[in-house]
């Protein structure tokens, strides 16, 4: 491509490994594209942190709180991933709400949106999620969905004179 500035790419991160390995292609095809790219995250404020008073429920922790705890958590997945790299336009978006409709809402003008495979929701065992799969039949734009990188494997324990200790008997 060009050096002029070709789209915007949206990506949603959420602080898992599968939103980084979401940053990191979405990075990557930034820079290929020579498009802008905007990192999402949407926080809510958890049940959990209210407490039954007198038949009205009072925040445990101020929403204010949880903002600032979001807005750390994107600070740090983007300073992993991204590090001091100057060469793709980057903006930050963190806002209040359900994760799916945030980030259908901040892609709808946008030319792709990036988001994990599975990120921090509750329901991990899921095939791709209940946030991955609104997203996906909801967005207006393509939506890639990038599977976190496989876990890395120890090497087998060996024995005494080489058997291996992971599997059962020798």
């Amino acid at each position: 491509m060009n050096d002029a500035e070709e789209g915007r790419v949206v990506v949603g991160v959420d602080g898992s490994v599968a939103s980084e390995a979401a940053l990191r292609w979405a990075l990557e095809d930034s820079r290929r594209r020579g498009a802008a790219l905007q990192v999402v995250h949407a926080w809510t404020y958890p049940a959990a942190t209210m407490r039954a008073y007198g038949g009205t429920a009072l925040p445990v922790v101020a929403a204010e709180d949880v903002e600032e705890a979001a807005r750390g958590i994107v600070a740090a997945t983007v300073a992993r991933v991204v590090g001091d790299a100057d060469d793709v336009p980057l903006t930050v978006a963190v806002a209040r709400g359900h994760p799916a409709e945030v980030l259908v809402q901040a892609a709808s003008d946008a030319d792709l949106l990036v988001v994990g495979s599975r990120g921090d929701g509750g329901f991990k065992g899921m095939l791709l999620g209940s946030i991955t799969g609104h997203v996906v039949h909801s967005a207006r734009c393509p939506v890639v969905v990038v599977k976190p990188p496989a876990p890395e494997r120890s090497p087998p324990r060996r024995g005494a004179k080489g058997v291996s200790l992971a599997g059962g008997a020798p």
